[in-house]
């Protein structure tokens, strides 16, 4: 971790003549970005293998009526067709996966009160004037909801309530554009409670709020700076698919 921390001065000192006593968070900013563009690649691929997996809908649906009652037969033709169009099941949860140990080191960076048996200065930043270190209960406690740390988190919120906000109606645009993607299991069929699950999908964009009153600030802007980055570049990745699910609905119903 010492490393990483060196890695955060770093930064926080190049960024200091721009931002002067905000160049700690903004270095947080820059890295979360710099993290989200190292793993845009696979968001791109992802994005590949929804769609490749929307258009692989009808031969699924085939296949299922086929081997609907042999789940062997059913797991193995799965698997032939996704290799087939060089399509992974997996391949959306790559991009969140590999931005958590990231997430975890800003947030034992800023819990952590030493770092290699030396007093963590980093503790000492603050962005205007609420220390990196501290939580929302400590901006609570200190000043209120409205004092000079308080007014920061306020901020964060409605940062986080915005992208929720445009998160949850991209989502429910793209689920109700593209209903075939209900997710299934290796044998074909829907995952028992998967349903609700996707049905409660979009809600999880406003989870966020509450990861932000509880992570200490440095993590907060972590997790803020990256939903902001994902709601755009979903926005982006998947613009094509959900104009195309539209443009599907108004057929049928011309039809």
């Amino acid at each position: 971790m010492s490393v990483f921390a060196s890695l955060v001065g770093h930064l926080a000192d190049l960024l200091q003549p721009l931002f002067h006593t905000g160049a700690t968070a903004a270095a947080i900013v820059l890295f979360t970005a710099c993290v989200r563009l190292a793993v845009h690649p696979l968001s791109r691929a992802a994005a590949r293998g929804q769609k490749a997996r929307t258009k692989l809908a009808p031969q699924i649906a085939e296949l299922r009526k086929k081997h609907g009652k042999n789940p062997e037969r059913m797991q193995k033709a799965l698997q032939e067709l996704h290799t087939k169009e060089k399509v992974s099941p997996l391949s959306g949860c790559l991009p969140s996966l590999l931005q958590m140990p990231a997430f975890f080191l800003m947030y034992h960076l800023f819990s952590s009160r030493e770092i290699g048996g030396r007093p963590n200065g980093l503790l000492g930043h603050s962005l205007f004037a609420a220390p990196l270190g501290d939580r929302w209960t400590d901006a609570l406690s200190d000043g209120g909801l409205f004092g000079g740390a308080g007014i920061v988190y306020v901020a964060l919120f409605a940062i986080v309530a915005g992208v929720a906000t445009f998160t949850f109606r991209q989502t429910k645009r793209q689920m109700a554009a593209n209903p075939t993607t209900m997710p299934a299991g290796p044998d074909g069929q829907p995952v028992p409670g998967m349903g609700a699950m996707t049905r409660m999908m979009p809600l999880m964009s406003f989870a966020t709020l509450f990861t932000v009153g509880f992570v200490p600030l440095a993590a907060a802007l972590y997790v803020v700076t990256s939903t902001t980055w994902t709601a755009v570049e979903r926005y982006f990745l998947y613009r094509d698919m959900r104009v195309a699910g539209v443009q599907a609905a108004g057929a049928a119903s011309a039809a």
